[in-house]
């Protein structure tokens, strides 16, 4: 049996265009995997800012027992961020605001528990309230690094479903964009600092 030149141009289209679909789709799935892994990343930082907030909190109980409201800010706001938590497959853009104001509560709880210091020589003589502030300023870098690696992982992955020709498929296969973390309101204005 001998096929016609059509019918095997037509084969050939078929497997070109079903290697391209096949590539186009490993690719989406790649990027979409390095954009929520970054994702993952982010809430892991959080996390450890949350998990050093119990010892921070029992440092400065000893050294300013009467700074309840303060303290009582800072565990209230630990519980309420460490609530939220983001699922990659269903992350609306509402729901990373809600936790992303649930963090910056929780760091402007932390600000404050960090400047009562100033009244307190003892408390900021104490090595271990250095030592966990040190590791909070440093786990505040981490969380803005994985929230930088992040978005860049999302934009990345928002452009690679969003051209052409991927664009074709990304709607089958369901790949949506994703959203960014955002600078909180207000982020672009020096914070007043009193004493």
């Amino acid at each position: 049996m001998k096929l016609s030149k059509s019918l095997i141009a037509m084969i050939a289209a078929v497997v070109i265009i079903g290697g391209w679909a096949m590539s186009a789709y490993n690719g989406m799935v790649g990027v979409e995997e390095e954009a929520t892994t970054a994702l993952a990343n982010v809430q892991s930082a959080y996390q450890r800012r949350a998990d050093l907030i119990p010892n921070l909190v029992e440092t400065v109980k000893g050294y300013a027992s009467h700074e309840k409201e303060t303290l009582e800010g800072v565990i209230s706001a630990r519980s309420k961020a460490t609530q939220i938590t983001l699922d990659p497959t269903n992350l609306t853009p509402e729901k990373l605001q809600e936790y992303q104001k649930a963090q910056g509560e929780l760091g402007s709880a932390l600000g404050k528990l960090i400047a009562i210091q100033e009244n307190y020589p003892d408390l900021k003589a104490n090595e271990n309230f250095r030592d966990l502030q040190v590791q909070l300023e440093g786990t505040e870098n981490r969380i803005n690094e994985a929230r930088n690696k992040y978005n860049t992982a999302v934009q990345a992955y928002n452009v690679k479903i969003r051209r052409f020709p991927n664009s074709l498929l990304s709607g089958i296969f369901g790949f949506d964009r994703m959203q960014k973390f955002e600078a909180e309101a207000g982020a672009q204005s020096a914070p007043q600092v009193k004493f």
